[in-house]
């Protein structure tokens, strides 16, 4: 049962240009409808599927993984294309993530790829506790409203599912591990004031995809979710071009440099300044030798860690601290303030310093050292 009206993934049937169109993490397609039916009004065949474990409640999306909403966003994909002669993918904050992934697999059948406030990575330091914190807490409330415009239509959960939302980050590195297998011509569009996805994400896509014609799209009024925002018909606009300029053949795929010509650089880069000569005073073969033999890894050898009993009592602490914070930070739980968690971790790593400095040392005062 869906908890969020008119949340069922549709398609809508057009010519024989092909869009394929993905909603976000928590989201669902009623998110992206707009921009669906602005694609289908210009004479598109469209699909906008309802990834797994979105739409009913944000428990059964936690049973979910992003390998679960990839192989969805493949079928829809493949099934599209059995129905068009020609497919582009517009992709809305996780659903650009998910095209991104499609497009370094499937890239040579995509004519071009739209996204819109797509993320890749997060950097917040707090992000690095994700992978314990799902294990405490199942869910977080949302931050913000994603859309600056009054009254927008429900689209999505009102809370974060933290399993599901680590499988994502999971989806992260591996599309910013191989976007450089990103080729095809690609609209890079994203909100100044996002308060979901840094912007810094769709620079890091510009700064590393090997796409020759890279457009981007800049929207000044809206917050995350664009299409259903003031923004929205700029949107529609700037895609419409887009498609438009690719299929006029103003907007092509590939890079200035081919596999070979990669591996070229590589190499030239490698041996540039280094000498064939064998009279000279080091040869090319003597620098290989040299660079591999310091870049060599060595196994640390660290002794092994021994705590006292107050020593593991801080330590103790220094977690029963960091609960707290997290159930302060995600939780409408509240005692004190954060302030026990502060002292906590005052106290422990006072503690652990008090108990650990020179202890080992039997200096006498006046000794040389």
């Amino acid at each position: 049962m869906n908890s969020i009206p008119n949340a069922a993934g549709f398609t809508l049937s057009g010519g024989k240009i092909g869009v394929l169109v993905l909603h976000g993490f928590t989201s669902t397609p009623v998110a992206i409808k707009p921009w669906a039916d602005f694609f289908n009004q210009q004479g598109f065949t469209v699909s906008a599927p309802l990834l797994p474990g979105h739409g009913s409640n944000w428990q059964e999306l936690n049973e979910m993984s992003w390998q679960d909403w990839y192989a969805a966003v493949e079928a829809s994909f493949n099934e599209l294309k059995g129905k068009c002669e020609r497919v582009f993918i517009a992709g809305f904050s996780m659903g650009g993530t998910l095209a991104l992934r499609l497009c370094q697999i499937h890239g040579n059948q995509i004519e071009g790829l739209m996204l819109l406030n797509t993320p890749i990575h997060d950097r917040r330091w707090f992000m690095k506790l994700v992978p314990l914190a799902k294990y405490l807490i199942p869910s977080i409330k949302k931050g913000p409203t994603d859309v600056a415009a009054p009254n927008p239509p429900k689209h999505a959960y009102g809370r974060t599912p933290l399993k599901a939302f680590d499988s994502l980050r999971q989806l992260w590195r591996v599309v910013e591990r191989d976007l450089y297998l990103i080729d095809l011509p690609i609209m890079v569009a994203y909100s100044t004031n996002d308060h979901a996805v840094d912007p810094a994400n769709s620079q890091t896509i510009v700064d590393n995809i090997f796409s020759v014609d890279i457009q981007e799209v800049v929207f000044e009024n809206s917050y995350h979710n664009v299409s259903i925002d003031f923004d929205s018909q700029q949107l529609n606009i700037e895609s419409k071009l887009f498609i438009e300029d690719v299929l006029a053949g103003k907007l092509k795929r590939g890079s200035d440099f081919n596999e070979s010509d990669i591996v070229d650089a590589q190499f030239d880069s490698i041996i540039s300044g280094l000498s064939l000569d064998q009279s000279a005073p080091t040869t090319y073969l003597d620098e290989l030798s040299r660079i591999e033999e310091s870049e060599r890894f060595r196994p640390p050898n660290p002794k092994k860690i021994v705590l006292d009993q107050i020593q593991r009592i801080a330590a103790a602490l220094f977690v029963g601290s960091s609960v707290y914070l997290l159930l302060f930070g995600f939780t409408d739980f509240e005692i004190f303030g954060p302030w026990p968690a502060i002292l906590g971790y005052l106290t422990c790593v006072a503690t652990i310093i008090w108990r650990t400095a020179r202890r080992d040392d039997d200096f006498e005062d006046g000794a040389s050292l």
